[in-house]
């Protein structure tokens, strides 16, 4: 499914909570993500570039759905609440933004998406039992510490 930029709103206002979701749909709405970015979760649906996009995400459970799906998860963590979530996702980027000036190195090396990367590829690390809030193990890292986390995500892979 195609959505123009506005038709997104209904997503929000009809958002439930995290905690009440078990899978994310995907549709397509391209105008929200910026180039390099594959996907966005937003209140409980995942956005991307097309049509086609879309249609994998919802016929395939892969790396990058895995990915989508731990933010969800996050969410879960965070009181069980979307905007808790956006606010604490965006609180650490800018903090990051101001030390490190730099857009992109603010996204990767944000607690949320240290998780998520690093558990992108473990199909089973969201199976139940276990645990829900790997991200804060991040959270309180200096920033030399976070480059150094990240460096070693993309050597290892791990």
């Amino acid at each position: 499914m195609q959505l123009r930029p506005l038709q997104i709103v209904p997503i929000w206002w009809h958002s439930v909570r995290p905690s009440r979701l078990s899978d994310m749909p995907a549709v397509a709405n391209g105008f929200w993500l910026r180039e390099g970015y594959e996907a966005l979760t937003f209140f409980g649906t995942i956005l991307t570039h097309s049509p086609h996009e879309a249609h994998l995400m919802n016929s395939r459970y892969d790396a990058l759905k895995n990915h989508e799906m731990i933010h969800l998860r996050q969410a879960q963590s965070t009181g069980d609440s979307w905007w808790r979530f956006y606010l604490l996702y965006i609180w650490y980027w800018l903090k990051l933004l101001v030390k490190t000036r730099r857009p992109r190195l603010a996204y990767v090396l944000n607690p949320f998406e240290i998780e998520a990367y690093r558990h992108m590829y473990d199909l089973d690390y969201l199976k139940p039992g276990r645990p829900t809030d790997g991200w804060r193990q991040y959270r309180n890292m200096t920033t030399k510490e976070l480059l150094n986390e990240y460096a070693r995500q993309t050597t290892t892979g791990a």
